[in-house]
């Protein structure tokens, strides 16, 4: 299908907007599928984000939700996601030297890398990536998160902006990957021309700007893999006006990078298109913890007002009573009057039935390892046992994240900056550059190798003794390949011509040194 767009006449206005509205339609058809499930996850763990069934903003939408464990979560959930996958004010990543690149210049070319790193994350750090990715990540505790990287202005050359998941229809193609964003957006006319620069100006469109610049137009933006370019990224981008029935703007994409759209999912099923993230395996003990709620406020308010039962004795009128202090009951002789019923619940099986719920739900969004906050604030050990212990328990997430969100953001900006002529670098394509992540996460999965080493190093020493350790281990190695697991930025080690000329002078001085006690044994030899 996408090979057929491909050939599609750019020029066919007609053409282009049928196809693609077919392609839409298709794949909102898919989707529609999964609302249900998504919806309910919003409903009752993220209220206040827009659903696939809201009719207006800023209504209340938490009116069925007695209990706040899933809502406090999911916050915590994307707070402890964003602060070991990518952490505010720090890097967590490098860029490298590829495999392509010869072992003897790897050195001198991660030094010139380490620049354009630090200006790269600066540029990161300066942007609101922080605030969008946060909300992406609750996105994703349903299954699927989605960011938009544009070009900023001249003060900030990225703008980044969460999508959320109502707000775009994905499809994948033949190798399961996401190959079509449509994004819906709703805009006055007038407010076309300032988002879409350089626009076709045709005349419906043009004149529903001039006329009716307040009215709502309803955009669909469509960016899809152009499967005609091989072994080049390659996207074509469209731009439609629904009301109006006119395609707006014309592009193509090329290089990675190029495209503005990232979308990420946490796990998904084989030939899925949206991913299943954590709240939907905690769906049913949020529901149970809510339901409980719910009848335990019930139970309480009839402990509380209590409910009688009376006989019908002429006398008494329910419909009069007004149970408040100091009220006078008539009620016929020798009748029993109001009598109250005690009330059926238990409230300890209750608690008990709470208690295990919410453990539950803790455990399904990754919180239950947060500690107790009456204690005392954990050490440093205790955070890394806890990233560690994180790392191991989200396995194949971290890795889909790795791929599908941290190494396409880093591309798209480094895209935008090459462009904007900020800065000069070589493609990230893992040949001539790489990322490498060095995020708390990823520290957490090198310090096991990092163990090995350590564990392999005693035993070597208890073993065998230092002398033979130092001939078998290459020490200058050992402790590059060290500094790279612990993430030491590649500037703070000495380069291979440094330590090579520090190990000349130290021999020479060595020489100079074995010369002159040589020179003294002589001269007391002599005078003997």
């Amino acid at each position: 299908m996408a090979v057929m767009y491909s050939q599609l006449d750019p020029n066919d206005n007609d053409k282009l907007l049928s196809t693609y509205l077919k392609r839409y339609e298709k794949a909102k058809s898919i989707r529609q599928r999964w609302e249900p499930l998504f919806n309910e996850c919003y409903e009752y763990a993220l209220p206040m984000r827009e659903t696939f069934y809201t009719t207006s903003r800023g209504e209340r939408r938490d009116e069925r939700i007695f209990d706040e464990t899933a809502v406090v979560g999911v916050q915590e959930f994307a707070s402890r996601l964003q602060s070991g996958l990518v952490p505010n004010f720090a890097r967590w990543a490098d860029f490298t030297a590829g495999s392509e690149v010869q072992k003897e210049s790897r050195e001198s070319i991660n030094n010139d890398l380490e620049e354009v790193t630090d200006y790269v994350f600066e540029v990161i750090q300066n942007s609101n990536f922080a605030q969008e990715v946060h909300e992406s990540f609750m996105d994703l505790a349903v299954g699927t998160g989605v960011l938009h990287v544009a070009e900023g202005d001249a003060v900030n050359p990225i703008k980044f902006t969460a999508l959320p998941l109502p707000h775009v229809v994905l499809d994948v193609g033949p190798d399961d990957m996401v190959d079509h964003v449509f994004r819906e957006r709703t805009m006055p006319f007038g407010h076309i021309p300032i988002v879409y620069k350089n626009m076709d100006m045709m005349p419906k469109i043009q004149n529903a700007i001039k006329t009716n610049p307040d009215n709502e137009s309803k955009i669909l933006e469509v960016v899809c893999r152009d499967y005609s370019v091989i072994n080049e990224d390659a996207f074509l981008c469209y731009v439609f006006e629904l009301t109006t029935k006119c395609v707006i703007k014309k592009e193509k994409f090329k290089g990675n990078g190029s495209n503005p759209f990232i979308c990420f999912r946490w796990s998904k099923d084989p030939g899925a298109v949206y991913g299943r993230g954590p709240l939907i395996n905690a769906l049913s003990a949020i529901k149970t913890t809510n339901l409980t709620i719910e009848l335990v406020l019930e139970n309480a308010q009839m402990a509380i007002s209590g409910v009688y039962q009376m006989d019908d004795d002429g006398v008494i009128n329910p419909d009069t009573i007004n149970l408040v202090p100091g009220t006078v009951i008539p009620k016929a002789p020798n009748s029993a009057g109001l009598q109250p019923v005690q009330a059926a619940g238990s409230f300890d099986v209750a608690n008990l039935i709470l208690s295990d719920m919410r453990l539950n739900i803790k455990k399904a969004l990754y919180n239950d390892m947060l500690g107790n906050p009456d204690r005392t604030p954990a050490t440093a050990t205790e955070i890394a046992e806890r990233m560690a212990d994180l790392s191991r328990r989200i396995g194949s997430a971290f890795g889909r994240l790795q791929a599908e969100l941290v190494q396409p953001v880093l591309q798209r900006v480094v895209h935008i900056l090459k462009k904007q002529n900020r800065i000069k670098i070589p493609t990230l394509n893992g040949r001539q550059v790489k990322i490498r992540s060095v995020s708390p996460l990823s520290q957490a999965q090198a310090n096991a190798d990092i163990s090995s080493v350590a564990r392999f190093l005693e035993l070597t020493q208890a073993r065998f003794g230092q002398e033979l350790t130092n001939i078998l281990i290459n020490s200058e190695e050992t402790a590059t390949y060290l500094a790279k697991k612990f993430g030491v930025p590649d500037n703070l080690v000495r380069d291979l011509e440094e330590r090579k000329e520090i190990i000349r002078v130290a021999q020479q001085m060595q020489m100079q040194m074995q010369q002159q006690q040589q020179g003294q044994m002589l001269n007391e030899q002599t005078e003997q």
